[in-house]
């Protein structure tokens, strides 16, 4: 393999293209989610270890082109040594080909898809097989306020196919200072119609299943059932509560979220899918705290970008856990104190003797929870 890029053939893109309309075969070898942002028309796709056993006539001349002139130079001097003497590596690869005005065609199938999501089709670890997988993804988002707004608006634009939402409130003018889903012009209306609206401007292709409902034990197991992560945007402690026990039930990881003033909170509750392995709420507060001690954002205020910065830390770790990407939060609490730009962490472990979690304990069904609440 030649070393030196001074021996590589090169062309620039409009020397290729002249070239490839007098005969020359263009090889792509970027790999299939670099390609969905489009090829050079005319194009092949083919893994560059491949070129020599798919393009066997020696004689035929072929220009490889990647996505900026790298790789495509690696397999032009692979093609080199193995004999092909009419070969060329295209200068500045896709990028400059594009950037010149060459002709360049998607893959057939939806434009709108490979258009809107282009940035993460160009990312290996998302990719056409994981943008497919966020389109048929179902996330609940319990709250359409505070932090329900940047983790749904998140969510919609990264392209999770259906969204339910469940809120039972209407938009106050007072909502507005961090509640980005709403608008004035939408003071008095469901937050779940004004949600609805906001995020299909976004993104047209999402479909959403508005609930305007308060989450009960009545109407929890429906909420949860047939959805992928639940994003516990509540704000009060009996639905988070609930929340956590519905879904240690039906093993569903819930991304847990709170704010209070100027300091935020975030965390994966995973205990019903790794029983014995990751704690649930209850492991992180068996009790609730007094109420006096942690009044709501009414009663206490709270920072207007603070939901913003835990909403989309929400919607983050929602991403990894339907993609299955990454290391989540499970067994780890965030703690954001806005005043001082600080992030740390401590480390959470399942209660082993945890009355929801707990290996091999039965569920003890659903409870009053405002009475547990209200001590």
């Amino acid at each position: 393999m030649r070393d030196n890029p001074s021996m590589i053939p090169t062309l620039a893109p409009s020397e290729a293209f002249e070239r490839q309309r007098a005969g020359a075969v263009l090889v792509d070898v970027r790999e299939r989610h670099e390609r969905a942002s489009g090829m050079a028309t005319g194009a092949i796709a083919c893994a560059a270890g491949d070129i020599a056993s798919t393009l066997t006539d020696r004689s035929r001349e072929i220009g490889v082109i990647c996505e900026s002139g790298v790789r495509s130079a690696k397999a032009v001097s692979l093609l080199l040594d193995a004999g092909y003497t009419r070969v060329f590596s295209v200068a500045g690869g896709t990028r400059r080909w594009r950037a010149d005005g060459l002709p360049i065609v998607h893959p057939e199938g939806d434009a709108d898809f490979f258009d809107r999501y282009s940035r993460h089709l160009r990312l290996p670890e998302v990719g056409v097989d994981g943008q497919e997988r966020l389109h048929r993804s179902r996330v609940l988002v319990i709250g359409a306020g505070g932090l329900g707004s940047p983790a749904a608006y998140y969510l919609a634009a990264a392209g999770v196919g259906t969204l339910r939402i469940a809120d039972d409130d209407v938009v106050d003018r007072s909502n507005l200072q961090r509640q980005i889903l709403h608008t004035d012009a939408r003071v008095g209306v469901a937050k779940v119609e004004s949600a609805t609206a906001a995020l299909h401007a976004l993104n047209p292709r999402l479909r959403i299943e508005a609930e305007r409902v308060r989450v009960t034990s009545d109407n929890v197991d429906a909420l949860v059932d047939g959805v992928d992560v639940v994003i516990d945007g509540a704000d009060n402690f009996p639905a988070r509560y609930l929340l956590n026990d519905a879904c240690v039930l039906h093993a569903k990881p819930l991304v847990y979220g709170a704010v209070h003033r100027f300091d935020g909170q975030l965390s994966v509750f995973d205990a019903g899918r790794h029983r014995g392995e990751c704690p649930c709420y209850r492991c992180l507060f068996p009790e609730p705290p007094p109420a006096e001690a942690a009044p709501n954002c009414a009663e206490a205020g709270v920072l207007g970008v603070l939901p913003g910065v835990v909403g989309l830390l929400q919607a983050t770790e929602a991403i990894k856990l339907l993609l299955g990407i990454g290391e989540s939060l499970a067994g780890r609490l965030l703690h954001f104190d806005a005043l001082a730009m600080r992030f740390r962490e401590t480390r959470l472990r399942p209660d082993p003797d945890c009355p929801v979690c707990a290996p091999g304990r039965p569920f003890p069904g659903y409870i009053d929870y405002a009475q547990f609440c209200a001590g």
